[in-house]
């Protein structure tokens, strides 16, 4: 992005989250690295790792870097604000991501930003309108049933991940201790 050319900023209500949004002067839109993971109860390096990783660069891109962007200031404070910018694309594709990994705030977010998806798109086919007051209350609604529900659920969706770096630890140490865990023992292939 030209020096000179600035995003403009404006809040995005995601049902009771508020999060900075960006548009660009090509018109495309982006959201900061920081406020993607802080969303979902990560620290920003949490994202900058899922932008490092290996299926991250096969999915994005192997040379897939975020864009550093200027936004325009806040009122009332002086300077402008530089910040790693991520297009929406990514954002999805990080939250997602996480979703496999079991966290919970992401599963709940993902869920509803598809329901109120799938909501404007069966109310276009059938001429309903609604306000953005609207949608959000609708996305406020089910994001509590939706977060009570996974809160009785407890740690089910982390427990795959959690066996699964578990029996990762379990071969390393083997192969450590000069074991190779699927060789049969006595020679035998």
């Amino acid at each position: 992005m030209s020096e000179s050319a600035k995003a403009t900023r404006s809040s995005i209500q995601i049902g009771k989250l508020t999060v900075d949004g960006f548009m660009l002067p090509d018109g495309t839109y982006r959201m900061s690295q920081t406020q993607a993971a802080e969303i979902i109860g990560k620290p920003e390096i949490n994202a900058r790792r899922f932008l490092g990783a290996k299926g991250s660069k096969a999915l994005l891109g192997k040379d897939y870097t975020p864009d550093t962007i200027e936004a325009e200031g806040i009122q009332g404070k002086r300077g402008s604000t530089r910040f790693n910018a991520l297009p929406l694309e990514v954002v999805s594709a990080y939250w997602v991501y996480e979703c496999s990994k079991g966290n919970k705030q992401a599963l709940s977010l993902v869920i509803a930003l598809t329901n109120e998806t799938l909501a404007r798109r069966f109310d276009s086919a059938f001429c309903v309108q609604r306000t953005e007051e609207d949608y959000n209350q609708l996305l406020k609604d089910q994001n509590a049933a939706l977060q009570s529900t996974l809160e009785s659920l407890g740690d089910a969706y982390a427990e795959p991940d959690l066996l699964r770096e578990e029996n990762e630890r379990l071969r390393q140490q083997l192969r450590d201790a000069g074991i190779e865990p699927w060789q049969l023992s006595g020679g035998d292939e």
